[in-house]
């Protein structure tokens, strides 16, 4: 299969029928297909100011 077959594919099973995979910009294809993005742990400053923010009762 040729990588525009694969690409179609791929914005079926997504949901995203012919035209709408047509009309995505490059951009919004690799938004699509990227994996989910991951935020950085917590550093022990970032937390302690949480802590004070929002202390348990």
């Amino acid at each position: 299969m040729t990588a525009w077959g694969e690409m179609i594919q791929a914005a079926a099973w997504m949901g995203v029928g012919p035209e709408g995979f047509w009309r995505l910009s490059l951009k919004e294809w690799r938004m699509l297909t990227a994996g989910p993005v991951q935020a950085a742990p917590l550093g022990r400053s970032e937390l302690e100011r949480m802590r004070e923010m929002w202390p348990d009762d």
